[in-house]
């Protein structure tokens, strides 16, 4: 036999019978695919876990400001127990309420002698609060919603008469001893009520003085102690 027939045969012994190359292997196709689901599962588990991640953040926060706010209301509650127990002011959700009927006469800013004195048992405990606290106090005045009697030209409407009750309340504090960096005023007239004004009872709850801390406002910044001009 010659040399040319001994190599006479098929070119490649891994040829198939119709001499092309053979498909890949199934296992390595379910290979691919089932790499290609793992990817995608990790993308969507590390998606879900930074949200989790997001909203266990945002919870702790939430119950930080929470515990913040409850121990606030404590540290209020036992720096005023004496004026609480007296019935001379209410405390609720850490705003200290003081009735309208004991500082001011109906329809006036003007402050009775014994709302001065209330205002003054209430320096102390104040001033004993605040101390190492980074707080103001917020002292909000309130109204029925009756309109101003005839004849009254000194107020234009229920809140320019908040707006004064709250400004003599704020004055009357400073003049007793309460800093005045650590106290503003704020005006609400006949809104937000705490009862029903159709009736003496409610309205009589209405007119009333709030003394609310709350966190001192950050400085702007770049403000400094003073402009030269």
């Amino acid at each position: 036999m010659s040399q040319h027939e001994l190599h006479d045969g098929p070119d490649d012994e891994d040829d198939g019978i119709d001499g092309s190359r053979p498909a890949a292997p199934v296992w390595a196709v379910f290979g691919d695919l089932m790499a290609g689901l793992v990817g995608a599962f990790v993308l969507v588990l590390v998606g879900v876990l930074a949200v989790q991640m997001d909203l266990a953040s945002h919870l702790q926060t939430e119950v930080a400001k929470r515990q913040a706010a409850e121990q606030r209301g404590m540290s209020l509650e036992q720096a005023l127990a004496v004026p609480l127990a007296a019935g001379r002011v209410t405390l609720v959700n850490g705003r200290i309420g003081i009735s309208g009927s004991v500082l001011f006469p109906h329809n006036s800013d003007a402050l009775r002698p014994e709302g001065r004195k209330l205002l003054k048992g209430l320096v102390q405990p104040l001033r004993n609060y605040l101390e190492g606290r980074d707080e103001v106090l917020m002292v909000s005045g309130f109204t029925d919603d009756r309109p101003i009697q005839q004849g009254n030209r000194r107020y234009d409407d229920n809140l320019e008469l908040s707006a004064q009750r709250a400004l003599t309340v704020t004055r009357a504090l400073i003049e007793e001893g309460l800093p005045a960096s650590r106290l503003f005023a704020a005006a609400f007239g006949a809104e937000q009520p705490v009862a029903s004004n159709a009736n003496e009872s409610g309205r009589t709850l209405n007119r009333r003085v709030e003394v609310a801390p709350v966190p001192r406002a950050p400085a702007p910044s770049g403000a400094s102690a003073g402009t030269k001009k």
